[in-house]
């Protein structure tokens, strides 16, 4: 049976809605009005690598099963949808239009997949040991989720890397490195019955008889996603330096054993919350992989062009080392930086 999934967010979210409409099922994406104009005319296309083949393969929505659209926030009809999807940065749910669709989503008690690397706080109310621990601060606007009932959040680890080419249009994606969404179970088994459908479906996907990367992978532990933050913090926010970004290769591989003793230490953190150790990523497969990402991340890049937000897992992850009595020097040093580079994009009133 196919489904029907709202994503939030055009960009990276095309990239699991295409996944989706190879399987069978559709997907709204929801952006900018002209970006939605030109998704219904032209489609989608997300550039990925079949293993063992040297160039990317184009992906067009239009070639596919599963029916693809487009629309601005405020057109959508929930009432439509079996699952939403979280694919915006998380100051973008700030946007007054977006804020009123979230409110829609959580009256209408649908569950919602975050993709994003900041875990939406219902998400973080799941986990006992934070209990009682103020981390609203990281949040660009922390009401945006109040409404939203924590057993209906899930998060889901975005470990692939894509980004739109700046000469391409607005509708084409590339991926860069085809790793796998991991996902983390809600508390209804319904909403769980529905996850493990759509990871079967994406599974079994096949493109001239060969399998395609980018699979949906379901667990268990609420844990699993969390692997994601070691390499935030080792990787994507030691891309933003004082002065021009560096890539997130150059950031882990500039001194390796730095870079290891961050990573392990945010792995001890989430422990401590309550991860296993096969919830993580081992650090030698995360600087294996860090190797070919030759670009600095899109908080880098966000921060050299003048953005006043991005995401701050950064942040995220102090607060709750310092409220577990758990500091550490480097990550310290990460926000302080990244603070400064906002700064300087607050224009005096």
């Amino acid at each position: 049976m196919a489904r029907n999934i709202l994503v939030l967010g055009a960009s990276y979210g095309s990239l699991l809605a295409t996944k989706l409409l190879m399987a069978g099922h559709n997907a709204t994406l929801v952006c900018r009005q002209k970006t939605a104009d030109l998704i219904n005319r032209e489609g989608t296309e997300v550039r990925i690598k079949l293993r063992d083949e040297p160039e990317h393969r184009a992906i067009f929505s239009r070639d596919l099963p599963g029916k693809l659209d487009a629309t601005p926030p405020q057109d959508v009809d929930v009432s439509k949808y079996d699952l939403v999807v979280l694919a915006m940065q998380e100051p973008q749910y700030a946007n007054h239009t977006i804020r009123v669709l979230m409110i829609k989503i959580a009256e209408a008690r649908l569950p919602c997949l975050s993709l994003m690397n900041m875990p939406p706080l219902p998400y973080l109310k799941r986990i006992p040991a934070l209990e009682g621990i103020d981390l609203e601060e990281a949040y660009t606007n922390a009401s945006v989720w109040e409404r939203f009932e924590p057993g209906l959040m899930s998060l889901c680890s975005p470990d692939p890397q894509a980004f739109r080419p700046p000469e391409d249009g607005a509708n084409v994606l590339h991926v860069g490195l085809p790793t796998n969404f991991k996902a983390a179970v809600f508390e209804d088994e319904a909403h769980n019955a529905l996850l493990r459908e759509l990871e079967a479906d994406i599974d079994a996907v096949r493109l001239d008889g060969q399998d395609v990367p980018v699979k949906l992978k379901v667990f268990e532990s609420l844990f699993v996603p969390l692997a994601k933050w070691s390499m935030l913090l080792t990787g994507n926010y030691r891309c933003i330096t004082a002065g021009e970004p560096q890539s997130i290769r150059d950031a882990v591989h500039g001194d390796l054993e730095l870079s290891r003793s961050i990573y392990e230490h945010v792995d001890a953190i989430a422990r401590r919350l309550g991860a296993d150790p096969s919830d993580q990523v081992p650090f030698d497969k995360y600087a294996k992989a860090a190797e070919s990402l030759l670009k600095p991340s899109s908080a880098a890049r966000a921060v050299a062009s003048g953005a006043p937000f991005i995401e701050r897992v950064d942040l995220l992850v102090k607060l709750i080392s310092h409220q577990l009595g758990m500091p550490n020097a480097e990550i310290d040093r990460t926000v302080q930086t990244v603070d400064a580079r906002l700064g300087e994009s607050i224009v005096p009133g």
